[in-house]
């Protein structure tokens, strides 16, 4: 491309005296090859009992007026249950900290939480958060959804019976509609994984 420009201008006719001219005075301009982030493969294995192993991720909408807004999603990978869902317009590492917490206070510790490398995921809070509740961060492989099946297949589910099917005026309306969906889904719902039982009633027969 420079040859192109400075023999259209004239200056130059021989392509080498251009490269050698281009070498001699350093111009080159160097690329900064990015480090790829290497992953594990997290291995898709059904846990035994409930709270042995989590999933989460978000999902995405907007609101009538166009705002966008996120569902922060939480499963039990045992018993499909939805642990909890945090609707939120943004959803910082450090919410997601303090929202966890409160899923601990009311349900128990997991071992591990199986999540994608987001930002969110990969933060300083997350990583102080799990070394203090001792709850592992298990992350997929970059460009893998396939590992975390549970909470995508969840999320499939959540667009299409909530998100697809209200057209959500207020962020306080969606977050009522996501509550009854969850407790609907949790309670009410039999799920085909499940024998087609509802996720709680699946894990209490299971407790």
């Amino acid at each position: 491309m420079l040859h192109g420009m400075l023999k259209a201008e004239g200056l130059v006719v021989n392509r080498k005296r251009t490269y050698r001219i281009y070498s001699e005075e350093g111009l080159q301009v160097r690329t900064k090859k990015r480090k790829k982030l290497q992953r594990p493969r997290q291995p898709i294995e059904v846990p035994t009992r409930v709270n042995e192993r989590w999933s989460m991720d978000f999902v995405s909408d907007q609101l009538a007026s166009g705002r966008r807004f996120r569902v922060f999603n939480v499963v039990d990978e045992f018993s499909r249950e939805v642990v909890g869902q945090l609707v939120s317009v943004s959803i910082s590492g450090r919410q997601v900290a303090r929202f966890l917490d409160r899923l601990l206070e009311l349900r128990g510790r997991p071992k591990k939480i199986i999540c994608d490398n987001g930002t969110e995921f990969t933060s300083k809070a997350m990583f102080f958060w799990s070394r203090e509740t001792g709850v592992g961060l298990g992350f997929i492989q970059p460009g893998k959804p396939t590992q975390n099946a549970f909470v995508e297949s969840l999320n499939g589910k959540f667009r299409n019976e909530c998100l697809n099917r209200h057209w959500f005026r207020t962020l306080d309306e969606a977050r009522v509609e996501v509550d009854l969906w969850r407790k609907h889904y949790n309670q009410v719902r039999p799920h085909s994984a499940l024998g087609y039982v509802p996720p709680e009633q699946y894990a209490n027969q299971a407790a």
